[in-house]
């Protein structure tokens, strides 16, 4: 890689985490990061300069693994995510598990792990958060619980680390067109439209703004709503 800026994204394989990518890719050197490493190196091969950055998230030993390969960094976004739908009496004890452990303890660890490397650089951490980190929706208690809980690390985060030099910014998309949208309106049983949508080049937009922000400015959070409703 060039003497260029690293910037990691998890998420990184589609949607909002490839559109990130391809924002940042004239600007930075990348990790691409996901579970597929074949899907990862063909990928990779696409930008001018990018390498996998391959673990699974919901794995604290592999995420552990991974993040000791990185000798540098100076962005670090989180686009990883999952969600779950249904009421709340229908919701098992492992299902919140299991979506708090991608949505919020992965990226706790991992951005733990990385400080170090963070703090050398005065680097930055984006958090791809939601619409739902700052209000709520039935049928969505999983999902809306671990993005407020994100909205809370990176608050936590944001202060902890000024002394250090690292800016903290979360981001919080409405309804963006990528595959998770097409499964909510599935679930729904309405029509997709996706003019109703954002791009995931908007939000790639947003996080150019927070990335580009002169040293001394903090963005601490960016809302992005469909211009339609």
């Amino acid at each position: 890689m060039t003497s260029l800026p690293t910037a990691l994204i998890t998420g990184a394989s589609r949607g909002i985490g490839l559109a990130i990518a391809r924002e940042l890719e004239a600007t930075h050197n990348l990790l691409l990061g996901g579970r597929d490493e074949q899907r990862l190196k063909e990928l990779a091969a696409t930008f001018r300069s990018a390498e996998p950055f391959t673990a699974d998230m919901s794995d604290d030993e592999d995420v552990e693994r991974a993040a000791k390969q990185i000798a540098g960094l100076d962005v670090l976004v989180h686009s990883a995510g999952v969600a779950t739908r249904g009421p709340i009496d229908q919701m098992s004890r492992q299902q919140w598990r299991d979506e708090f452990e991608v949505n919020l303890f992965a990226v706790a660890q991992l951005t733990t792990l990385l400080l170090p490397q963070l703090r050398a650089t005065n680097g930055q951490v984006v958090l791809i958060n939601s619409g739902f980190g700052l209000m709520t929706l039935p049928d969505n208690s999983i999902y809306c619980a671990t993005k407020w809980a994100l909205r809370a690390f990176g608050d936590v985060l944001r202060e902890e680390e000024r002394p250090n030099g690292i800016r903290v910014s979360s981001i919080h998309p409405g309804k963006v067109d990528t595959d998770m949208q097409h499964d909510i309106v599935e679930y729904n049983g309405g029509e997709y439209q996706p003019e109703l949508y954002l791009k995931p080049e908007s939000i790639a937009k947003a996080v150019r703004l927070a990335v580009d922000a002169t040293e001394e400015a903090t963005v601490d959070m960016i809302s992005v709503r469909p211009t339609r409703k």
